[in-house]
């Protein structure tokens, strides 16, 4: 099964994702607006940069779309390094790298979650890639979309093909 997730901007205060499984919609999510990327393109970007399961990867591989999703340590440690991210975008997204990784554990130890292993280059990667989504999002006018796929293995099992 080939799943994908089209990104569609929104002309008030919210965007959209679709979930496409083999071409078709399943689920459409709605995604308030924040000023960035759309949180779950945050997820992209962080579970494609680090090959880690996290929300988008778990739908990927065929769990339903839902917000309550049983807990698991990697998805949870991926939850919370997208809040860093998102934070960081917020404030412009030149926190440094020491600061993100003291933030993130800081972020795990309150919510008693292991921490993925991240360093300097881990942070640079994803921030490239949120920065590469960022132009790819903004160059697009409203009602248009943006289609991501995984390309590669991500987390506990091959990336759907």
């Amino acid at each position: 099964m080939t799943t994908a997730f089209r990104f569609i901007k929104g002309s008030g205060k919210e965007d959209r994702l679709e979930v496409l499984r083999d071409g078709a919609v399943t689920d459409t999510l709605v995604c308030p607006k924040q000023r960035i990327i759309p949180h779950d393109m945050v997820h992209f970007a962080v579970e494609d940069a680090l090959h880690r399961r996290g929300f988008l990867t778990r739908v990927a591989h065929g769990e339903a779309v839902d917000f309550r999703m049983d807990a698991d340590a990697e998805s949870d440690g991926v939850e919370r390094l997208v809040e860093v991210f998102q934070g960081d975008g917020w404030s412009g997204g030149t926190t440094p790298s020491d600061a993100m990784i003291d933030l993130y554990r800081v972020t795990c130890d309150a919510r008693s979650c292991p921490m993925l292993p991240v360093d300097a280059d881990t942070i640079l990667a994803i921030r490239d890639h949120i920065a590469d989504l960022t132009a790819q999002w903004d160059a697009i006018p409203v009602g248009d979309s943006l289609t991501l796929t995984f390309a590669q293995r991500v987390g506990t099992g091959s990336a759907p093909e």
